[in-house]
């Protein structure tokens, strides 16, 4: 089995990981999660970290075959179409995505014009649909549970998992989200607990457990299967949803959910503008 180079990309603001995945016999690469800087406070955008994934492909000459998104995040903007614009690439991400852009079109009042059919994304994945980064390929799991579009993509010896698992010392992705369910996030666990040992994950995530000190991102399914703190060692369904829905009932809403959802529904662009020319991001009202 071929084994991708992976280089990643850690944003400090969000705590999310993006990635780099390179055909190891060739130059072709995907990108996975990537990240489009923004201040809530100030409403302003801000394109630094799509920039250092750009310079990193431009400088080593690879050719972006993919921008894939494993699901609609809640708690950063997608830098996909900045990204397409600069070096290419199809930006991909789960079919299921019709029932996310069906629930928030409803929540953001977007009316009649906000197209519900994943049509702004130019690949809407299924389960065991596959792809090939040059050489590489990449095979699909729909992993939900977190969210109802939520994917997993194992390209070679790698899994890239978004928000389903985390580093196994932090556990579990939170899943009181509209469409979110801890017993689907139970099930499609158990799908990537099913591959191989010696397969690499790399998370979307990382917040440091207690105890500590440096930010980690790459586990295999080995050390997940013997040690995550939330489905590891044998742990239950019954125990697993339990401690999920208890935990995520006290849990706040991301930071930058409002801003997220309504641009990542859109494949990371922006709504229309208005006559003018001004964009604007709406605030609903006890919807969330």
């Amino acid at each position: 089995m071929m084994s991708p180079e992976v280089t990643a990309f850690f944003d400090d603001a969000t705590n999310t990981i993006s990635y780099v995945v390179r055909d190891p016999e060739g130059s072709s690469c995907a990108i996975i999660d990537s990240v489009l800087d923004f201040d809530y406070s100030s409403g302003r955008t801000d394109t630094r970290s799509a920039d250092a994934v750009i310079a990193f492909v431009k400088e080593k000459g690879y050719k972006v075959e993919w921008l894939l998104e494993s699901h609609v995040h809640a708690d950063h903007l997608s830098a996909a179409p900045y990204i397409q614009e600069a070096v290419g690439g199809k930006i991909g991400i789960g079919d299921r995505i019709k029932i996310v852009q069906d629930t928030f079109g409803k929540v953001f009042n977007e009316g009649t014009e906000f197209q519900r059919d994943g049509s702004q994304f130019d690949q809407l994945f299924q389960e065991g649909d596959s792809f090939h980064i040059g050489q590489l390929r990449g095979d699909v799991l729909h992993t939900p549970g977190h969210t109802p579009a939520c994917l997993t993509y194992v390209i070679g010896d790698a899994a890239f998992v978004g928000d389903t698992l985390f580093m196994p010392d932090f556990g579990t992705a939170r899943c009181d989200f509209p469409g979110g369910s801890s017993e689907t996030l139970f099930n499609s666990i158990q799908k990537i607990l099913a591959l191989p040992d010696e397969t690499r994950i790399f998370v979307g995530h990382d917040y440091k457990a207690p105890g500590r000190d440096e930010y980690a991102w790459e586990t295999t399914v080995g050390e997940q299967k013997a040690a995550n703190i939330h489905v590891g060692a044998g742990k239950s369904k019954d125990e697993f949803v339990h401690m999920r829905d208890t935990r995520d009932a006290t849990l706040a809403m991301p930071k930058l959910i409002i801003p997220s959802l309504q641009v990542n529904m859109r494949a990371g662009q922006m709504p229309p503008a208005d006559e003018q020319g001004d964009v604007f991001l709406k605030v609903p009202v006890n919807k969330l």
